[in-house]
């Protein structure tokens, strides 16, 4: 005896495959359009059982049939076609998943027409910024001529000077004539002063008030080289 063909039953399988994807793959896309994302899904209840859609960037990757009776089959998958039994047993109630597609699409009409658009304004930012970058601003200005002064000293392209200020460890780090950048704390500290994000307006409030006490320490800390050049004779 021949083997029995199943060219007919695989054929007429991929064709009703090929059907749904196009069919369930318009429900994937408005689900992705509804729920705004670029992946997710949804699971439709019937009588017979439960149905979820998935999609990703609005293409649908697997329609799931778990019946109320029975083994789950994926529909629709990215991986092999289901059983030809499998996939006419959740074919009955594919039209019940559509309409209860339908129904949760209906559900949310209308939802949103009584939501008010009219917000409040806006507070803007324009004044704290204001004042934000001109305590910066004049903090940059006394640290660049510090460490155009450290250069002049010191030589080289780059360095750092460090001290404390009532115990808090405050470090410039110049390079060229520019300072880089002004911590407060030691590593892991705040950065007064900075070539990223300027610091909050509650720190600024905090340590911009002690900032003079690192200026006079850098002041005594020249006055000390002075005095000790003083005692050199030629």
């Amino acid at each position: 005896m021949d083997p029995a063909d199943a060219t007919a039953v695989a054929e007429r399988r991929d064709e009703l495959v090929a059907a749904v994807r196009d069919h369930a793959g318009q429900i994937a896309y408005q689900l992705a359009r509804l729920q705004g994302g670029d992946y997710g899904q949804a699971t439709v209840e019937t009588d017979g059982g439960e149905w979820t859609v998935k999609y990703e960037g609005g293409d649908l990757e697997y329609l799931r049939y778990d019946p109320v009776r029975g083994s789950e089959v994926y529909v629709i998958s990215t991986k092999q076609p289901p059983e030809p039994d499998a996939l006419a047993d959740a074919l009955l109630d594919y039209q019940a998943f559509v309409e209860g597609f339908g129904d949760y699409v209906d559900s949310l009409d209308g939802v949103l027409d009584d939501v008010s658009t009219d917000f409040p304004e806006v507070a803007t930012t324009d004044g704290v910024v204001g004042e934000r970058d001109r305590v910066l601003g004049r903090i940059r200005e006394v640290c660049d001529r510090i460490a155009g002064e450290l250069q002049r000293y010191e030589g080289g392209d780059y360095g750092t000077y460090a001290t404390r200020v009532d115990g808090t460890r405050w470090e410039l780090k110049w390079e060229g004539a520019r300072a880089s950048y002004l911590r407060v704390g030691g590593t892991g500290g705040l950065y007064l002063l900075s070539q990223y994000e300027p610091p909050s307006a509650a720190d600024i409030r905090e340590y911009a008030p002690r900032f003079r006490g690192f200026v006079e320490a850098y002041n005594d800390h020249v006055a000390e080289l002075e005095s000790d050049l003083a005692t050199v004779e030629l």
